[in-house]
């Protein structure tokens, strides 16, 4: 009988090993997905105002040149229709 608990013993120990082992590299992984949650966070909260609003600036004189463009085209393609 002490030969076969000594065995169930020794496989449930090995089991445990396992999912130990199984539990530690989950855990890892996790600790892993938040420190980069958080670091994005972070980057998130301290973005500099100053920069994104010379960004933002920055996208807006291009859509208003956009805009120019087209509307200079449309009027030289009138311009053209007119010589007719």
């Amino acid at each position: 009988k002490l030969k076969g608990a000594q065995d169930t013993l020794r496989s449930q120990a090995s089991t445990f090993g396992t999912n130990l082992s199984i539990v530690e590299g989950r855990q890892d992984f996790t600790n892993a997905i938040i420190n980069t949650l958080e670091e994005g966070a972070g980057k998130l909260t301290l973005a500099d105002t100053n920069e994104e609003g010379a960004n933002l600036l920055a996208l807006q004189t291009q859509q208003t040149l956009a805009s120019t463009s087209l509307s200079l085209a449309a009027q030289a393609d009138q311009n053209v229709l007119r010589l007719f």
